[in-house]
């Protein structure tokens, strides 16, 4: 489970970027949040990640504590940033194994399904190339892979669809499901509304640091579209 409590977080004294964020995600939730730009999403992402510091309030990962035990809660965590930055002068595979040693996950554990994964994402030829020669796309999927070998308890995925072509898309809505189909949460944040919809069990709405609107998607889709809904709390 993760466990969002009261959560403030400010830049400037006086100036709120959130606002007492309370939210709940239960194991093998496909979670979407959404918001216009500029509306908190990935300011409490990184929060959730550990990578901020906020305020008050309190998050927990499966009864870890990301501000007192950030260890233990980044053991549980796979983040994908809205913007691949990965180290250009290795090789896409020097990536991925550097990732799993930082896991002390032996990569013969995992050599299957990164090869499996990379040929569906139709990058497994250029595993071999340098980073700096990939293109957005080919970095966001990169990035994707080494985050689902890691068979993490909690995916936190700020627009993981940006970049992708529709095959990929598709094939990462597919990884999504079947990770959470198994127990794991996704919390993730996109523009794409119609994909939120459709792949997603549960979902908040934040606007200008509050959340304005939580909870099944179908109970908030009963009567209009997510787009509509969403379009309406703006």
């Amino acid at each position: 489970m993760l466990q969002i409590s009261h959560v403030k977080k400010s830049y400037q004294a006086g100036h709120p970027v959130l606002k007492d964020i309370t939210l709940t995600v239960q194991d093998g939730d496909l979670f979407a949040f959404i918001g216009h730009n500029g509306a908190g999403k990935t300011t409490l992402i990184k929060c959730i990640a550990g990578i901020l510091n906020f305020e008050s309030g309190s998050i927990t990962i499966f009864d870890q504590n990301i501000a007192t035990q950030p260890i233990k809660a980044k053991e549980l965590i796979a983040y994908v940033p809205d913007n691949p930055d990965v180290y250009d002068f290795m090789t896409g595979m020097q990536y991925l194994e550097f990732i799993t040693s930082v896991y002390q996950i032996p990569t013969d554990l995992v050599k299957e399904e990164i090869h499996t994964m990379a040929k569906e994402y139709e990058i497994e030829q250029h595993l071999t190339s340098r980073i700096k020669e990939y293109s957005h796309g080919m970095k966001q999927k990169l990035v994707l892979i080494s985050a689902f070998i890691r068979h993490p308890k909690l995916m936190i995925l700020d627009e993981p669809f940006v970049g992708l072509d529709p095959k990929a898309s598709k094939i990462t809505k597919e990884y999504m499901k079947a990770f959470c189909d198994k127990g794991g949460i996704i919390f993730f944040s996109t523009h794409v509304l119609d994909v939120a919809e459709k792949i997603c069990n549960k979902v908040a709405i934040i606007k200008q640091g509050e959340i304005v609107l939580s909870g099944t998607m179908s109970d908030i889709t009963s009567h209009a579209s997510l787009e509509d809904v969403f379009l309406k709390e703006e």
